[in-house]
Protein backbone atom coordinates (compact mmCIF):
# COMPACT_ATOMS: atom_id res chain seq x y z
CA UNK A 1 0.00 0.00 0.00
CA UNK A 2 1.55 3.52 -0.51
CA UNK A 3 1.78 5.87 2.21
CA UNK A 4 -0.77 8.06 1.24
CA UNK A 5 -3.22 5.52 1.57
CA UNK A 6 -2.45 4.10 4.73
CA UNK A 7 -1.86 7.49 5.85
CA UNK A 8 -6.06 7.75 5.35
CA UNK A 9 -6.56 4.38 6.37
CA UNK A 10 -4.96 5.93 9.70
CA UNK A 11 -6.76 8.55 9.52
CA UNK A 12 -10.31 6.75 9.25
CA UNK A 13 -9.48 4.08 11.63
CA UNK A 14 -11.06 6.93 14.33
CA UNK A 15 -12.93 8.70 12.38
CA UNK A 16 -14.59 6.65 10.83
CA UNK A 17 -15.22 3.64 13.56
CA UNK A 18 -16.11 6.37 16.06
CA UNK A 19 -19.86 4.85 15.58
CA UNK A 20 -19.00 2.05 15.94
CA UNK A 21 -20.52 -0.25 19.00
CA UNK A 22 -19.80 -2.82 22.00
CA UNK A 23 -17.08 -5.10 22.37
CA UNK A 24 -17.56 -8.70 23.01
CA UNK A 25 -15.99 -9.31 19.74
CA UNK A 26 -13.47 -12.53 19.94
CA UNK A 27 -10.03 -12.56 19.34
CA UNK A 28 -7.42 -14.95 18.08
CA UNK A 29 -5.10 -12.84 20.75
CA UNK A 30 -7.63 -13.39 23.11
CA UNK A 31 -8.62 -17.27 22.59
CA UNK A 32 -12.20 -15.37 22.17
CA UNK A 33 -14.94 -16.86 23.15
CA UNK A 34 -16.22 -17.95 26.59
CA UNK A 35 -15.50 -14.93 28.58
CA UNK A 36 -16.93 -12.17 25.93
CA UNK A 37 -19.01 -9.56 27.43
CA UNK A 38 -22.06 -9.24 25.11
CA UNK A 39 -22.27 -12.84 25.93
CA UNK A 40 -26.13 -14.20 27.54
CA UNK A 41 -24.90 -17.32 28.76
CA UNK A 42 -21.29 -18.45 28.99
CA UNK A 43 -21.94 -22.45 29.76
CA UNK A 44 -23.36 -24.98 27.67
CA UNK A 45 -23.18 -28.49 25.63
CA UNK A 46 -23.40 -28.21 22.25
CA UNK A 47 -27.18 -27.85 21.49
CA UNK A 48 -29.88 -26.47 18.76
CA UNK A 49 -33.03 -26.35 17.67
CA UNK A 50 -34.21 -29.34 15.33
CA UNK A 51 -34.81 -29.09 11.71
CA UNK A 52 -34.68 -30.78 8.75
CA UNK A 53 -33.85 -28.15 6.67
CA UNK A 54 -30.96 -29.43 4.16
CA UNK A 55 -30.67 -26.26 1.78
CA UNK A 56 -30.68 -29.20 -1.14
CA UNK A 57 -33.20 -27.45 -3.29
CA UNK A 58 -35.29 -23.69 -3.72
CA UNK A 59 -38.38 -24.01 -2.11
CA UNK A 60 -41.34 -23.53 -4.24
CA UNK A 61 -42.35 -20.39 -5.55
CA UNK A 62 -44.24 -18.45 -2.65
CA UNK A 63 -42.69 -20.83 -0.24
CA UNK A 64 -40.72 -19.00 2.71
CA UNK A 65 -36.56 -20.48 2.71
CA UNK A 66 -35.63 -21.32 6.11
CA UNK A 67 -31.31 -20.47 6.33
CA UNK A 68 -29.02 -22.81 8.83
CA UNK A 69 -27.44 -20.24 10.68
CA UNK A 70 -24.49 -22.24 12.72
CA UNK A 71 -23.51 -19.75 16.06
CA UNK A 72 -21.73 -19.94 19.35
CA UNK A 73 -23.40 -20.20 22.34
CA UNK A 74 -24.39 -22.07 25.89
CA UNK A 75 -27.16 -25.12 26.58
CA UNK A 76 -30.34 -24.29 24.08
CA UNK A 77 -33.32 -23.97 27.09
CA UNK A 78 -36.68 -25.44 26.90
CA UNK A 79 -38.14 -21.99 25.37
CA UNK A 80 -35.65 -21.68 22.46
CA UNK A 81 -37.70 -23.20 19.81
CA UNK A 82 -40.50 -20.87 20.77
CA UNK A 83 -38.19 -17.88 21.00
CA UNK A 84 -37.16 -18.85 17.34
CA UNK A 85 -40.78 -19.60 16.00
CA UNK A 86 -41.34 -16.00 17.59
CA UNK A 87 -38.83 -14.87 15.16
CA UNK A 88 -39.36 -16.42 12.30
CA UNK A 89 -43.12 -15.47 12.27
CA UNK A 90 -41.85 -11.81 12.57
CA UNK A 91 -39.62 -12.20 9.57
CA UNK A 92 -41.49 -14.35 7.62
CA UNK A 93 -43.59 -11.36 6.89
CA UNK A 94 -40.98 -8.62 6.72
CA UNK A 95 -38.85 -10.04 4.64
CA UNK A 96 -39.97 -13.63 4.01
CA UNK A 97 -37.03 -15.34 5.54
CA UNK A 98 -36.33 -17.28 8.59
CA UNK A 99 -33.84 -19.34 10.26
CA UNK A 100 -32.95 -22.72 11.96
CA UNK A 101 -29.93 -21.20 14.22
CA UNK A 102 -28.07 -24.21 15.45
CA UNK A 103 -25.65 -23.73 18.50
CA UNK A 104 -22.14 -24.80 18.93
CA UNK A 105 -21.22 -24.90 22.63
CA UNK A 106 -18.14 -22.61 23.68
CA UNK A 107 -16.16 -26.06 24.52
CA UNK A 108 -16.93 -27.17 21.24
CA UNK A 109 -17.26 -24.16 18.95
CA UNK A 110 -13.50 -24.69 17.09
CA UNK A 111 -13.89 -28.52 16.45
CA UNK A 112 -17.62 -28.31 15.64
CA UNK A 113 -17.24 -25.44 12.70
CA UNK A 114 -13.66 -26.77 11.55
CA UNK A 115 -15.69 -30.29 10.51
CA UNK A 116 -18.65 -28.40 9.15
CA UNK A 117 -16.33 -26.74 6.58
CA UNK A 118 -14.17 -29.48 6.49
CA UNK A 119 -16.89 -32.05 5.39
CA UNK A 120 -19.21 -29.87 3.39
CA UNK A 121 -21.69 -30.00 5.79
CA UNK A 122 -24.38 -27.19 3.99
CA UNK A 123 -25.28 -24.18 5.89
CA UNK A 124 -26.05 -20.82 4.50
CA UNK A 125 -24.82 -18.77 7.06
CA UNK A 126 -22.12 -19.15 10.00
CA UNK A 127 -20.62 -17.27 12.73
CA UNK A 128 -16.56 -17.17 12.58
CA UNK A 129 -13.58 -14.89 13.59
CA UNK A 130 -10.00 -13.94 12.68
CA UNK A 131 -8.97 -16.99 14.93
CA UNK A 132 -10.63 -19.11 11.64
CA UNK A 133 -11.60 -16.64 8.59
CA UNK A 134 -8.35 -15.96 6.62
CA UNK A 135 -8.18 -19.79 6.45
CA UNK A 136 -11.95 -20.89 5.63
CA UNK A 137 -12.05 -17.93 3.01
CA UNK A 138 -8.90 -19.77 1.46
CA UNK A 139 -10.34 -23.02 1.87
CA UNK A 140 -13.12 -22.20 -0.33
CA UNK A 141 -15.96 -22.23 2.01
CA UNK A 142 -17.56 -18.90 2.12
CA UNK A 143 -19.24 -16.33 -0.75
CA UNK A 144 -17.51 -13.62 -2.25
CA UNK A 145 -19.87 -10.91 -1.37
CA UNK A 146 -18.62 -7.82 -2.59
CA UNK A 147 -20.94 -7.13 -5.26
CA UNK A 148 -23.98 -8.94 -3.80
CA UNK A 149 -23.60 -7.25 -0.65
CA UNK A 150 -24.41 -3.43 -2.60
CA UNK A 151 -27.17 -5.16 -4.98
CA UNK A 152 -29.01 -6.95 -2.22
CA UNK A 153 -28.37 -5.39 0.90
CA UNK A 154 -27.78 -1.54 0.23
CA UNK A 155 -29.26 0.02 3.80
CA UNK A 156 -26.79 -3.12 5.61
CA UNK A 157 -24.10 -1.67 3.34
CA UNK A 158 -24.66 1.78 4.14
CA UNK A 159 -25.12 1.41 7.69
CA UNK A 160 -21.36 -0.22 8.27
CA UNK A 161 -18.86 1.86 7.67
CA UNK A 162 -16.09 1.87 4.48
CA UNK A 163 -13.22 0.91 6.87
CA UNK A 164 -14.82 -1.86 8.59
CA UNK A 165 -15.76 -2.95 5.45
CA UNK A 166 -12.02 -2.78 4.21
CA UNK A 167 -11.21 -4.67 7.40
CA UNK A 168 -12.91 -7.96 6.37
CA UNK A 169 -11.53 -8.29 3.05
CA UNK A 170 -9.05 -11.01 1.85
CA UNK A 171 -7.38 -10.45 -1.59
CA UNK A 172 -9.40 -6.86 -2.17
CA UNK A 173 -12.82 -9.38 -1.65
CA UNK A 174 -15.45 -8.84 1.23
CA UNK A 175 -16.30 -13.24 2.55
CA UNK A 176 -18.44 -11.60 5.50
CA UNK A 177 -20.51 -8.76 7.30
CA UNK A 178 -18.93 -7.60 10.28
CA UNK A 179 -20.89 -6.66 13.35
CA UNK A 180 -20.48 -3.00 13.55
CA UNK A 181 -19.79 -2.53 17.02
CA UNK A 182 -16.65 -1.54 18.75
CA UNK A 183 -14.00 -2.09 16.19
CA UNK A 184 -11.26 -1.41 18.98
CA UNK A 185 -10.15 -3.63 21.90
CA UNK A 186 -10.59 -2.66 25.30
CA UNK A 187 -9.52 -5.55 28.01
CA UNK A 188 -11.22 -5.37 31.20
CA UNK A 189 -10.10 -7.29 34.43
CA UNK A 190 -13.33 -8.51 36.73
CA UNK A 191 -13.51 -9.24 40.66
CA UNK A 192 -16.81 -10.34 42.00
CA UNK A 193 -17.23 -7.21 44.81
CA UNK A 194 -17.52 -9.22 48.04
CA UNK A 195 -13.96 -10.18 47.68
CA UNK A 196 -12.62 -7.36 46.69
CA UNK A 197 -14.44 -5.93 50.23
CA UNK A 198 -13.48 -9.22 52.10
CA UNK A 199 -9.94 -8.80 51.22
CA UNK A 200 -9.03 -5.38 51.14
CA UNK A 201 -7.99 -5.62 47.07
CA UNK A 202 -6.78 -2.06 45.70
CA UNK A 203 -7.80 -2.22 41.72
CA UNK A 204 -6.59 0.62 41.24
CA UNK A 205 -2.63 -0.68 42.05
CA UNK A 206 -3.06 -3.76 39.88
CA UNK A 207 -1.40 -2.64 36.13
CA UNK A 208 0.30 -6.24 35.64
CA UNK A 209 -0.10 -10.13 35.56
CA UNK A 210 1.99 -10.21 38.88
CA UNK A 211 0.26 -7.99 40.41
CA UNK A 212 -2.69 -10.22 40.81
CA UNK A 213 -0.28 -12.58 42.57
CA UNK A 214 -0.92 -11.30 46.26
CA UNK A 215 -4.82 -10.81 46.11
CA UNK A 216 -5.10 -14.64 44.34
CA UNK A 217 -3.12 -15.90 46.82
CA UNK A 218 -5.02 -14.05 50.14
CA UNK A 219 -8.27 -15.21 48.37
CA UNK A 220 -7.13 -18.71 48.13
CA UNK A 221 -5.69 -18.56 51.84
CA UNK A 222 -9.19 -17.20 53.32
CA UNK A 223 -11.48 -19.45 51.19
CA UNK A 224 -10.07 -22.87 51.19
CA UNK A 225 -8.48 -26.04 49.06
CA UNK A 226 -11.75 -26.01 46.80
CA UNK A 227 -11.83 -22.42 46.28
CA UNK A 228 -10.12 -21.34 42.71
CA UNK A 229 -9.47 -17.18 42.10
CA UNK A 230 -9.05 -18.15 38.90
CA UNK A 231 -11.48 -20.57 37.30
CA UNK A 232 -10.21 -20.95 33.67
CA UNK A 233 -11.55 -23.12 30.79
CA UNK A 234 -9.40 -25.01 28.18
CA UNK A 235 -10.81 -23.03 24.93
CA UNK A 236 -10.60 -19.46 26.62
CA UNK A 237 -6.99 -19.78 28.65
CA UNK A 238 -6.43 -16.60 30.40
CA UNK A 239 -8.93 -14.22 27.86
CA UNK A 240 -6.51 -11.41 26.25
CA UNK A 241 -2.80 -12.86 27.41
CA UNK A 242 -1.32 -12.17 24.15
CA UNK A 243 -3.07 -8.45 23.44
CA UNK A 244 0.03 -6.98 23.26
CA UNK A 245 0.47 -8.58 19.83
CA UNK A 246 -1.15 -8.59 16.02
CA UNK A 247 -1.31 -11.63 15.03
CA UNK A 248 -1.92 -10.32 11.45
CA UNK A 249 -5.44 -12.26 11.04
CA UNK A 250 -3.56 -15.42 11.11
CA UNK A 251 -4.89 -16.58 14.19
CA UNK A 252 -2.08 -18.04 15.48
CA UNK A 253 -0.79 -16.70 18.61
CA UNK A 254 2.78 -17.65 18.65
CA UNK A 255 3.40 -15.55 15.59
CA UNK A 256 2.92 -11.71 15.65
CA UNK A 257 3.69 -8.27 15.40
CA UNK A 258 4.37 -5.93 19.08
CA UNK A 259 1.66 -3.31 18.37
CA UNK A 260 4.04 -0.82 19.41
CA UNK A 261 7.04 -1.76 17.11
CA UNK A 262 7.80 0.60 14.76
CA UNK A 263 9.79 -1.53 12.54
CA UNK A 264 6.81 -3.73 12.61
CA UNK A 265 9.04 -6.70 12.73
CA UNK A 266 8.02 -10.37 13.22
CA UNK A 267 8.25 -12.21 15.72
CA UNK A 268 8.39 -16.15 17.69
CA UNK A 269 5.99 -14.55 20.38
CA UNK A 270 6.12 -17.70 23.22
CA UNK A 271 9.74 -17.13 23.33
CA UNK A 272 9.58 -13.14 23.86
CA UNK A 273 10.85 -12.46 27.79
CA UNK A 274 7.42 -10.90 28.75
CA UNK A 275 5.17 -13.55 27.31
CA UNK A 276 7.65 -16.39 28.80
CA UNK A 277 7.81 -14.63 32.23
CA UNK A 278 3.69 -14.65 32.44
CA UNK A 279 3.64 -18.42 31.08
CA UNK A 280 5.88 -19.01 34.64
CA UNK A 281 3.43 -16.73 36.11
CA UNK A 282 -0.01 -18.90 35.30
CA UNK A 283 2.23 -21.79 35.69
CA UNK A 284 3.33 -21.17 39.49
CA UNK A 285 -0.67 -20.50 40.01
CA UNK A 286 -1.73 -23.64 38.26
CA UNK A 287 0.83 -25.21 41.17
CA UNK A 288 -0.48 -23.52 44.27
CA UNK A 289 -4.05 -24.31 43.48
CA UNK A 290 -4.99 -20.51 42.32
CA UNK A 291 -6.24 -22.49 38.97
CA UNK A 292 -8.74 -25.30 39.17
CA UNK A 293 -6.65 -28.37 38.24
CA UNK A 294 -9.00 -29.40 35.58
CA UNK A 295 -8.66 -26.26 33.64
CA UNK A 296 -6.89 -28.06 30.46
CA UNK A 297 -9.76 -30.49 29.73
CA UNK A 298 -12.95 -28.10 31.03
CA UNK A 299 -15.07 -26.60 28.54
CA UNK A 300 -18.27 -25.25 30.91
CA UNK A 301 -17.39 -22.17 32.64
CA UNK A 302 -18.01 -21.75 36.00
CA UNK A 303 -21.27 -20.01 37.32
CA UNK A 304 -20.16 -16.79 39.77
CA UNK A 305 -16.52 -16.58 38.91
CA UNK A 306 -14.82 -14.68 41.48
CA UNK A 307 -12.30 -12.80 38.97
CA UNK A 308 -12.24 -12.97 34.86
CA UNK A 309 -10.37 -11.08 32.40
CA UNK A 310 -12.70 -10.15 29.04
CA UNK A 311 -12.79 -7.96 26.27
CA UNK A 312 -15.44 -5.50 27.16
CA UNK A 313 -17.37 -1.98 26.83
CA UNK A 314 -18.76 0.20 29.78
CA UNK A 315 -21.29 -0.84 31.71
CA UNK A 316 -21.16 -4.85 30.91
CA UNK A 317 -21.03 -5.81 34.84
CA UNK A 318 -24.63 -5.45 34.07
CA UNK A 319 -25.16 -8.26 32.39
CA UNK A 320 -22.38 -9.96 34.36
CA UNK A 321 -23.83 -10.10 37.30
CA UNK A 322 -27.15 -11.90 35.81
CA UNK A 323 -25.07 -14.47 33.85
CA UNK A 324 -22.86 -15.26 36.80
CA UNK A 325 -25.74 -14.84 39.43
CA UNK A 326 -23.54 -12.32 41.23
CA UNK A 327 -24.38 -9.49 43.04
CA UNK A 328 -22.25 -6.83 41.96
CA UNK A 329 -18.58 -7.10 40.26
CA UNK A 330 -15.96 -4.21 39.63
CA UNK A 331 -14.36 -4.13 36.90
CA UNK A 332 -11.20 -2.23 35.50
CA UNK A 333 -9.58 -1.12 31.97
CA UNK A 334 -6.01 -2.85 32.28
CA UNK A 335 -5.37 -2.87 28.55
CA UNK A 336 -6.35 -0.62 25.05
CA UNK A 337 -8.30 0.45 23.75
CA UNK A 338 -6.38 -0.38 19.92
CA UNK A 339 -7.18 -1.10 17.14
CA UNK A 340 -6.19 -4.30 14.63
CA UNK A 341 -7.47 -5.44 11.64
CA UNK A 342 -7.90 -8.56 14.07
CA UNK A 343 -10.26 -6.24 16.36
CA UNK A 344 -12.37 -5.82 13.02
CA UNK A 345 -12.67 -9.09 12.15
CA UNK A 346 -13.31 -10.46 16.07
CA UNK A 347 -16.79 -11.00 14.55
CA UNK A 348 -17.72 -12.05 11.44
CA UNK A 349 -20.77 -13.86 9.99
CA UNK A 350 -20.01 -15.63 6.45
CA UNK A 351 -22.30 -16.90 3.91
CA UNK A 352 -21.68 -20.51 2.48
CA UNK A 353 -20.08 -20.53 -0.42
CA UNK A 354 -22.36 -23.34 -1.74
CA UNK A 355 -25.64 -21.62 -0.16
CA UNK A 356 -28.68 -21.47 -2.78
CA UNK A 357 -30.03 -18.23 -0.53
CA UNK A 358 -27.25 -15.93 -0.59
CA UNK A 359 -29.14 -13.03 -1.37
CA UNK A 360 -31.97 -14.46 1.53
CA UNK A 361 -29.07 -14.40 4.18
CA UNK A 362 -27.77 -10.94 3.35
CA UNK A 363 -31.38 -9.93 3.72
CA UNK A 364 -31.88 -11.31 6.53
CA UNK A 365 -28.58 -9.72 8.08
CA UNK A 366 -29.43 -6.39 6.73
CA UNK A 367 -32.73 -6.89 8.92
CA UNK A 368 -30.75 -7.89 12.31
CA UNK A 369 -28.92 -4.81 11.69
CA UNK A 370 -31.34 -2.21 10.81
CA UNK A 371 -34.71 -3.70 12.54
CA UNK A 372 -35.02 -3.27 16.75
CA UNK A 373 -37.50 -5.64 17.48
CA UNK A 374 -35.46 -8.30 15.72
CA UNK A 375 -32.34 -7.14 17.25
CA UNK A 376 -33.62 -7.91 20.45
CA UNK A 377 -35.23 -10.98 20.17
CA UNK A 378 -31.60 -12.59 18.93
CA UNK A 379 -30.22 -11.07 21.74
CA UNK A 380 -32.32 -11.30 24.91
CA UNK A 381 -34.37 -14.09 23.39
CA UNK A 382 -38.74 -14.70 24.34
CA UNK A 383 -40.23 -11.48 25.01
CA UNK A 384 -41.63 -12.34 28.67
CA UNK A 385 -39.95 -14.95 29.90
CA UNK A 386 -36.15 -14.34 29.05
CA UNK A 387 -36.64 -10.10 28.97
CA UNK A 388 -39.22 -7.18 29.31
CA UNK A 389 -39.20 -4.01 27.53
CA UNK A 390 -38.90 -0.98 29.69
CA UNK A 391 -39.02 1.62 27.44
CA UNK A 392 -39.88 0.42 24.24
CA UNK A 393 -37.42 -1.23 22.31
CA UNK A 394 -34.51 1.17 23.88
CA UNK A 395 -34.41 -0.57 27.53
CA UNK A 396 -34.66 -4.12 28.26
CA UNK A 397 -35.07 -5.57 31.51
CA UNK A 398 -33.58 -9.76 31.53
CA UNK A 399 -35.56 -11.86 33.54
CA UNK A 400 -33.51 -14.85 32.95
CA UNK A 401 -29.41 -16.28 32.01
CA UNK A 402 -30.57 -19.21 29.98
CA UNK A 403 -31.23 -17.40 26.45
CA UNK A 404 -27.51 -18.73 24.63
CA UNK A 405 -26.96 -16.77 22.01
CA UNK A 406 -24.10 -14.66 21.91
CA UNK A 407 -25.55 -10.91 21.28
CA UNK A 408 -21.75 -9.79 19.96
CA UNK A 409 -21.83 -12.61 17.27
CA UNK A 410 -24.95 -11.37 15.58
CA UNK A 411 -24.84 -8.16 14.21
CA UNK A 412 -24.68 -4.07 15.17
CA UNK A 413 -25.47 -2.29 18.65
CA UNK A 414 -26.87 0.54 17.71
CA UNK A 415 -30.34 -1.14 16.87
CA UNK A 416 -29.83 -2.92 20.29
CA UNK A 417 -31.47 -2.05 23.43
CA UNK A 418 -29.59 -1.12 26.37
CA UNK A 419 -30.02 -3.57 29.48
CA UNK A 420 -31.64 -1.92 32.62
CA UNK A 421 -28.64 -1.17 35.10
CA UNK A 422 -26.06 -0.56 32.27
CA UNK A 423 -25.64 3.09 31.69
CA UNK A 424 -28.08 4.70 29.71
CA UNK A 425 -25.22 6.12 27.49
CA UNK A 426 -23.71 3.03 26.75
CA UNK A 427 -22.93 3.01 23.47
CA UNK A 428 -21.97 7.35 23.33
CA UNK A 429 -19.35 5.97 26.02
CA UNK A 430 -18.29 3.13 23.46
CA UNK A 431 -17.87 5.79 20.99
CA UNK A 432 -15.48 7.73 23.43
CA UNK A 433 -13.56 4.33 23.76
CA UNK A 434 -13.09 4.19 19.70
CA UNK A 435 -12.27 8.05 19.95
CA UNK A 436 -9.35 7.14 22.40
CA UNK A 437 -8.12 4.36 20.73
CA UNK A 438 -4.54 4.33 19.56
CA UNK A 439 -3.81 1.89 16.76
CA UNK A 440 -1.22 -0.78 16.28
CA UNK A 441 1.71 -0.40 13.80
CA UNK A 442 0.20 -3.11 11.82
CA UNK A 443 -3.07 -1.74 11.25
CA UNK A 444 -4.58 -2.23 7.40
CA UNK A 445 -2.48 -5.60 7.17
CA UNK A 446 -4.02 -8.90 6.85
CA UNK A 447 -1.62 -11.76 6.04
CA UNK A 448 -2.12 -13.38 2.37
CA UNK A 449 -2.13 -17.15 3.53
CA UNK A 450 -3.19 -18.50 0.08
CA UNK A 451 0.34 -19.54 -0.72
CA UNK A 452 0.91 -20.85 2.95
CA UNK A 453 -1.87 -23.00 3.62
CA UNK A 454 0.13 -26.44 4.39
CA UNK A 455 2.26 -24.60 6.77
CA UNK A 456 -0.49 -22.48 8.43
CA UNK A 457 -2.39 -25.92 8.92
CA UNK A 458 0.68 -27.59 10.22
CA UNK A 459 1.35 -24.95 12.48
CA UNK A 460 -2.10 -24.76 13.93
CA UNK A 461 -2.25 -27.95 14.36
CA UNK A 462 0.87 -27.96 16.80
CA UNK A 463 -0.57 -24.62 18.70
CA UNK A 464 -4.00 -26.98 19.24
CA UNK A 465 -1.95 -29.64 20.85
CA UNK A 466 0.15 -27.69 23.31
CA UNK A 467 -2.33 -24.68 23.87
CA UNK A 468 -4.80 -26.07 26.54
CA UNK A 469 -2.47 -27.15 29.02
CA UNK A 470 0.24 -24.14 28.37
CA UNK A 471 -2.92 -21.37 28.57
CA UNK A 472 -4.44 -22.58 31.34
CA UNK A 473 -0.99 -23.26 33.55
CA UNK A 474 -1.04 -26.37 33.58
CA UNK A 475 2.71 -26.97 31.40
CA UNK A 476 6.05 -25.91 32.88
CA UNK A 477 6.81 -23.28 29.91
CA UNK A 478 10.30 -23.71 30.68
CA UNK A 479 9.93 -27.28 29.23
CA UNK A 480 6.75 -27.01 27.08
CA UNK A 481 7.77 -23.66 25.09
CA UNK A 482 10.90 -25.38 23.18
CA UNK A 483 8.90 -28.11 22.54
CA UNK A 484 6.20 -26.14 21.14
CA UNK A 485 8.62 -23.41 19.03
CA UNK A 486 10.73 -26.83 17.81
CA UNK A 487 7.99 -28.46 16.18
CA UNK A 488 5.99 -25.19 14.89
CA UNK A 489 9.55 -24.90 13.29
CA UNK A 490 9.21 -28.45 11.75
CA UNK A 491 5.62 -27.16 10.65
CA UNK A 492 6.96 -23.81 8.71
CA UNK A 493 7.08 -21.59 11.28
CA UNK A 494 9.84 -19.82 9.46
CA UNK A 495 8.37 -20.06 6.48
CA UNK A 496 5.32 -18.23 7.53
CA UNK A 497 7.50 -15.88 9.84
CA UNK A 498 9.70 -15.11 6.81
CA UNK A 499 6.79 -14.49 4.10
CA UNK A 500 4.76 -12.09 6.74
CA UNK A 501 7.42 -9.72 6.88
CA UNK A 502 8.16 -9.82 3.13
CA UNK A 503 4.44 -8.68 2.60
CA UNK A 504 4.45 -6.61 5.52
CA UNK A 505 7.66 -4.35 4.19
CA UNK A 506 5.83 -4.34 0.68
CA UNK A 507 2.67 -3.34 2.09
CA UNK A 508 4.28 -0.35 4.43
CA UNK A 509 6.06 0.71 1.81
Amino acid sequence: MKKKTMKHLLVLSTAALLTTALAGCGSSNNSNTSNNAATTNQSGDTGSNTSTNTNADKPASGDVPTLVWWTIGGTVPANFDKAIKAMNDYTAEKIGVKVDIKVAAWGDWDTKINTIVNTGEPFDIMFTNNGKYNQQVNMGAFADLTDLVQSESPDLYKLIPQKVWDGTKVGGKIYSVPTYKDSSLTQYWVFDDKYVQKYKIDTASIKSLKDLDKPFHDMKAGEGKSFYPLSLTQGDGFNGFFNNYDDMTLGLPPIGVKVDDASRKVVSVLESPEVMNDLKTLHSWYKDGIINPDAPTKTEADKARPFFAAQAFPGAEASWQINEGVAKYDMFPIFGPIYTTSTIQGSLNAISANSKYKSEALKYLQLVNTDPKLRNMLAFGELGADYNSVDGEKVIERTSDTWPLAAYTQGTFFDMAVTKGAPVDQWEQVRKLNDQATSSTNLGFALDISKLSTEVANTKAVWDKYRYELMTGASDPETTVPKIVSELKAAGMDTIMKAAQEQIDAYFK
